[in-house]
């Protein structure tokens, strides 16, 4: 078993790249799936939530108001940082056991972290490098208006919160540039699987 981590800034097609990596053979750990599948009524990162946030987070069925939240914590560091004391701990756990069932398999594992950059990657045992998704910041904002119904001024006011292009590609053993065509994407999705396959199949692991 070899692990990837995948990242790359809102809007950068980093979903689509996890995707094609899955349908050439990838085991896909999503950060931000698990996220929400902790923050499920009666698990206790929402209840951790609640106690500190307050009931005005959920919906009246009890789930997460998820814009209710990013409404608190979007304008306040303080609040951002009591949010991810919360939830980063959990995901990383639920990741570490999820990596623990495939220990053993030849699985290719691609974990996508969507603020790999942000929260300080670590450099696991088992992790065979880390692939950047890169864009152009406004490349990825007429994508985000055209696809997430965003306005210019708040798709750059997301990428303004995240690391930046630079501290990203600081991370990178392998970049996918993805400032053109689905059909260029392919292309460089199919020479990082190659990447990813020489380091699965090399003989000094």
């Amino acid at each position: 078993m070899i692990e990837v981590d995948l990242t790359g800034c809102i809007g950068s097609g980093k979903s689509t790249v996890a995707a094609a990596l899955v349908r050439r053979g990838a085991v896909l750990l999503d950060a931000d799936a698990i996220v929400a599948e902790l923050q499920q009524p009666g698990r206790p990162v929402l209840e951790e939530m609640v106690a500190h946030f307050g009931p005005s987070i959920l919906r009246a069925d009890g789930h997460l108001a998820r814009a209710a939240v990013a409404a608190v914590v979007f304008e306040d560091p303080g609040e951002l940082a009591a949010l991810n004391a919360i939830v980063h701990p959990a995901v990383r756990a639920e990741m570490a056991a999820r990596r623990r069932e495939l220990a053993g398999s030849d699985a290719v594992i691609v974990a996508d972290i969507p603020l790999l950059a942000e929260s300080g990657p670590e450099r696991r045992e088992g992790l065979a490098g880390i692939i950047v998704v890169d864009v152009d910041p406004e490349v990825a904002v007429q994508r985000l208006v055209a696809g997430r119904d965003l306005t210019a001024d708040e798709a750059r006011a997301r990428l303004a919160r995240q690391a930046t292009r630079a501290e990203r590609l600081a991370l990178a053993d392998f970049v996918i540039d993805n400032n053109g065509t689905p059909e260029a994407l392919e292309e460089q999705v199919d020479r990082c699987w190659q990447w990813i396959t020489s380091l699965r199949d090399s003989p000094t692991r």
